[in-house]
């Protein structure tokens, strides 16, 4: 049966400017990191994306290495699009990035000119398209030049590969002279990809103050510590302190640290919500990170997530209970 959108997409999804510019992103974007590589069926996936726009995530955040194997993330991505939201192109936020290995010899990764078009060539012949809306590099590159990469993000804007450029896992340094590079160059940085969460917080150190400076929106991937700021991790580390598997170095599952995780949930149980929802509201405070990037294996996932945007917004107490309790809780990722 042909998919038709819900007409009601865009009534409970809140949209935020990107910077200065003149894109929204949805405070929640899907990302397909993990789950929508060859390792899964289609019809899942499907489900998942689907739903997701339904809902309002007309964003969806891709890389030329997603899988596994690397790329078929691209590839899955492009036959649900030509099954089934083609119609809705002009909707759709679709990005994709490159830096990462892809393919064997000096040119398969990094930042190189050669690397980044070719990379965004493959990628567009994957998903079946003519453009990305954004298009990243996806790790600085400590051998070639800034200016290479950047010049090569504004030569693939200026052929229509890509409406606009995003940076991800660059410092603050880099992220400023990169910046500057690129407005010299007539090509705006749109959006910073950072791993930010409640338990990894290195963007605060400079990074934003960059951005905003700048005038670059932000959109955090692991919000949810991949997986650590879930209802079930407690369970997992208590688990895994009566049965260690060396997944976790013993300070991980401390009585504190458990007792820490409780709070947290204690905190989210007191608002109506799970400590996922908790962690994004966490993430989307005061407006400083544009939009908050979410895995799914499953659909119930991403509709609790996008739930989390009905709550109301963390008052000044809960704040501050909240960073008693993060204050040494470590990052243990699983």
């Amino acid at each position: 049966m042909p998919y038709t959108a819900s007409e009601q997409r865009y009534s409970e999804m809140k949209y935020a400017r990107s910077g200065k510019t003149g894109i929204k992103l949805p405070q929640i974007a899907l990302g397909l990191w993990q789950n929508f590589g060859g390792n899964r069926t289609l019809d899942i996936q499907e489900e998942m994306i689907l739903r997701a726009f339904d809902l309002g995530i007309n964003h969806f955040d891709l890389a030329n290495n997603y899988g596994p194997p690397p790329g078929s993330a691209e590839e899955n991505f492009g036959a649900i699009l030509k099954k089934h939201l083609r119609p809705y192109r002009d909707e759709l936020l679709i990005s994709t990035k490159a830096g990462y290995h892809m393919w064997n010899g000096p040119y398969g990764e990094w930042g190189s000119r050669k690397n980044l078009i070719a990379s965004l060539d493959q990628s567009l012949s994957r998903m079946g398209l003519d453009y990305v809306d954004i298009f990243y590099h996806h790790r600085p590159d400590p051998e070639t030049p800034l200016e290479e990469t950047m010049i090569a993000l504004d030569h693939i804007v200026r052929q229509g590969k890509a409406l606009y450029v995003g940076l991800s896992n660059y410092d603050a340094e880099q992220t400023k002279e990169a910046v500057t590079i690129l407005r010299r160059f007539g090509t705006p940085c749109l959006v910073h990809q950072p791993n930010y969460s409640m338990l990894h917080r290195w963007i605060e150190d400079g990074l934003q103050d960059v951005l905003d400076e700048h005038g670059v929106g932000s959109i955090a991937f692991c919000p949810l510590g991949r997986g650590q700021l879930t209802n079930k991790y407690v369970d997992k580390i208590k688990e895994e302190r009566a049965n260690p598997t060396g997944n976790l170095r013993k300070e991980a599952y401390t009585d504190e640290r458990i007792a820490k995780f409780e709070a947290l949930q204690a905190v989210a149980e007191r608002r109506g919500q799970t400590i996922s929802q908790l962690a994004l509201n966490w993430i989307l405070r005061g407006n400083r990170v544009t939009s908050a990037l979410i895995g799914a294996s499953r659909v119930s996932q991403i509709e609790e997530n996008v739930a989390a945007l009905q709550a109301p917004d963390l008052t000044t107490e809960e704040l501050s209970e909240m960073e008693s309790i993060l204050d040494g809780i470590g990052n243990y990722a699983w």
